[in-house]
């Protein structure tokens, strides 16, 4: 929220009166149009994240995605991810790092693993006779017999005698759930991974920045961030290439430094403010640091009038009759009446740790939640967010999708009874039958572990006291 402070209401009372004025604009707020700023971009803004140029083999290229930046994909524009080793609360599951063994394979799991505690192992798991093995969803990217290593791509051998690519000593995978091109259906960066299981996460080459900064993925783009983790800020008051921030303005705002050494490179230049003394820019504006800021990826530092957060990609805006509503820590996405959306989160205790939250998955899992198993329960407790047939939104993050609301599946063509519902990611959105008034986010860590194993949270687009809005850093789970 720019110009305003958002705290908890016990910790920031004196607060709650603008916090309250907030709130009572709301019907005018959902009368307007969604804004752009500060969490997306227009389609007709060309800014896209840059890479850094790595050497590729044949057959593998680079591609630009909405919400998780460049990504390497296979010849046909397919994504390619990772299954990294990942600490769960019994042990450890995913592809271990330089082992030259993928355990994704061809086996079909019928029991849970017991890796979910408190939950025993040796419980059947649901729609057995339609489950599929992990070398059926996530297919391994197979390397041609007379492939060679090059840079950071080696090579594993599969059980079958197949050689499959691995990057960075991890195997590599397509899946099922990509349909087009660019598509990243199927794991995402920008939801940060909580207990949800281990998960699978696109993998790209490096974002080209200086050293000096990081990216952080956020949920609706690529924040900029410094080594020690604090945000990065531009100003209006700036010329091109210039900084007009002297004096007063430097006690509350620090030039983020060049070294002597670096050197402008693409959309990335260094200005001189006094000899010795040189700031980075980026596509042209100088960047800083709030000092006033002590926690690490904020945003409130925007909050000061004409002063921006600094993304390297957003992604584009979402239907248009959404709008944002002013919560208890921060703000979420809501629906024309400003009710706040929800997003389901599920993953199975199987040991090739199946996601479970889409319209093809099983739909038990979703329905213990929200209705005891019974869908009319379900459907008063966590209502879908319904859509005209044919709406659209600028992002294709979000589409219109039919759905049986008496089994949660993906209805077939004409199917009687079917409603058209919002999707984001292919997953339909919610919202939650207890929510009274706009902001209101009461179904928010609903279900096994606080919602991200099974359950449903908030669609958080500002957090300032915890990082529900922040997704995760590879680097988070790989350590490297």
């Amino acid at each position: 929220m720019r110009g305003q402070q958002k705290a908890e209401c016990d910790v920031h009372a004196p607060w709650m009166a603008t916090l309250g004025v907030a709130l009572l604009a709301v019907t005018e707020l959902s009368r307007a149009a969604l804004p752009a700023e500060p969490f997306w971009q227009s389609r007709d803004n060309p800014q896209r994240e840059t890479s850094v140029s790595v050497q590729l083999p044949p057959g593998i290229k680079v591609v630009p995605t909405e919400l998780e930046g460049p990504v390497f994909a296979d010849e046909q524009g397919m994504t390619l991810y990772i299954w990294p080793q990942q600490q769960l609360r019994n042990g450890n599951l995913g592809d271990r790092r330089n082992s030259g063994v993928s355990t994704c394979d061809d086996t079909i799991y019928r029991e849970t693993s017991g890796l979910m505690s408190p939950y025993p192992p040796g419980y059947l798991l649901p729609d057995l006779d339609k489950r599929r093995s992990c070398e059926q969803l996530w297919k391994p990217k197979l390397a041609p017999a007379d492939a060679k290593p090059v840079g950071n791509w080696t090579l594993i051998e599969r059980e079958s005698g197949e050689m499959q690519w691995a990057y960075d000593g991890l195997p590599l995978y397509t899946s099922d759930r990509d349909r087009e091109p660019g598509d990243v259906l199927a794991g995402t960066k920008s939801i940060i991974v909580g207990e949800q299981g281990a998960a699978r996460f696109p993998i790209g080459p490096a974002a080209d920045i200086p050293p000096e900064l990081e990216v952080m993925p956020f949920r609706t783009g690529h924040l900029l961030i410094t080594n020690k983790g604090y945000s990065v800020y531009s100003s209006d008051a700036d010329a091109p290439n210039q900084s007009n921030c002297n004096k007063e303005c430097l006690k509350d705002w620090a030039p983020v430094a060049a070294p002597q050494i670096a050197k402008p490179h693409g959309e990335w230049s260094i200005i001189e403010r006094s000899p010795g003394i040189r700031q980075w820019t980026f596509r042209g504006k100088p960047l800083y640091t709030y000092r006033i800021e002590k926690r690490t990826r904020s945003m409130m530092g925007s909050d000061n009038p004409g002063w921006h957060n600094v993304f390297t990609q957003r992604a584009y805006s979402p239907p248009s009759e959404f709008t944002i509503q002013d919560s208890r820590i921060g703000q979420v996405l809501a629906d024309a009446s400003g009710k706040t959306i929800y997003l389901y989160h599920c993953n199975d205790d199987a040991l090739d740790q199946q996601s479970c939250d889409s319209p093809e998955s099983p739909q038990q899992y979703r329905l213990a939640i929200c209705g005891n198993f019974d869908p009319k329960v379900c459907q008063v407790t966590f209502p879908y967010v319904k859509a005209r047939s044919g709406a659209k939104a600028d992002s294709a993050l979000w589409s219109v999708i039919d759905i049986d609301p008496n089994t949660g599946n993906r209805a077939l063509p004409g199917q009687r009874g079917a409603i058209s519902v919002w999707a984001y990611r292919d997953r339909p959105v919610y919202t939650y039958g207890e929510d009274e008034k706009p902001g209101d986010v009461n179904g928010d860590n609903f279900g096994e572990f606080n919602g991200a194993r099974n359950g449903f949270k908030a669609f958080w687009l500002r957090d300032d006291y915890r990082d529900n809005a922040m997704g995760i850093s590879l680097k988070d789970v790989t350590g490297r």
